[in-house]
């Protein structure tokens, strides 16, 4: 049996705990609340703060549900136990000039791109990541549902990625595909991994829940990492189950 103190369970937002850019819904924060009292448990997103809480209900929500790690940006915004405990700087890390040169490429690319909507905000600048967005992040969720249609049909974000690595990766950036609609852009070694620091020294074991484990996807790496143990999933209701079996195997009830 697992140590419960020395264990913690990490989850991925969209996808894993709620619909791509979804609340989450009441079945699913009742359960992790419950899960939270019995193991440490963190949430990590690319997201930044404002939208993971927005997909948590809000910050009531959140902290009701127990998160003692809140991972925004792939962690390159980390808090614990509400207080900010790392913050990473972009603009810092790459420079002025590697940042244009990306945008400018990526704004191209999208002016050459016919789809059957395009809407607004195609780049969205965070703190440790820019999000590029073939049809806009502002587009409704009929838009966002029919351009998500469409790319798992033609591929259009997989064929963006493999021009940003061919034109970009001598300049440290690195790609992956994450949620519905977008692209996160970071320097290497930005990825979801980078969380995994503020946790490694306290817990002997980390389980982390994802759904995009595949390579490509935002939650390969830290998937894969030998610090974790990953669980690919489908949806929240299969996060639940694999979540239960995982309590169950431990002799663990709720």
């Amino acid at each position: 049996m697992e140590n419960h103190k020395k264990t913690i369970l990490l989850f991925d937002v969209d996808g894993t705990l709620t619909a791509s850019r979804q609340i989450i819904t009441a079945e699913i924060k009742e359960f992790i609340s419950s899960v939270c009292e019995k193991f440490s448990c963190g949430l990590v997103g690319g997201s930044d703060c404002v939208k993971i809480t927005e997909q948590m209900g809000g910050q009531e929500s959140l902290d009701r549900m127990g998160f003692i790690y809140v991972f925004s940006e792939n962690g390159l915004v980390a808090c614990k136990r509400g207080k900010t405990i790392g913050l990473m700087n972009l603009v810092e890390h790459m420079g002025e000039e590697k940042l244009q040169a990306l945008i400018n490429f990526a704004l191209g690319y999208f002016a050459s791109l016919k789809l059957p909507a395009k809407r607004g905000t195609f780049v969205e600048f965070r703190k440790g990541m820019i999000n590029f967005c073939p049809v806009g992040r502002s587009c409704s969720q009929a838009e966002r549902q029919q351009f998500s249609d469409l790319d798992q049909k033609e591929h259009i974000r997989e064929e963006m990625v493999k021009h940003l690595r061919e034109k970009f990766d001598a300049d440290g950036w690195e790609f992956s595909i994450g949620g519905q609609i977008s692209i996160d852009a970071f320097p290497k070694g930005w990825d979801k991994r980078y969380c995994l620091q503020y946790l490694e020294k306290d817990f002997d074991t980390i389980h982390f829940f994802g759904d995009r484990v595949l390579k490509g996807g935002n939650d390969h790496e830290i998937y894969s990492d030998p610090r974790t143990i990953g669980h690919q999933v489908m949806n929240p209701a299969d996060t639940k189950k694999q979540v239960l079996e995982l309590l169950s195997e431990n002799g663990v009830t709720l």
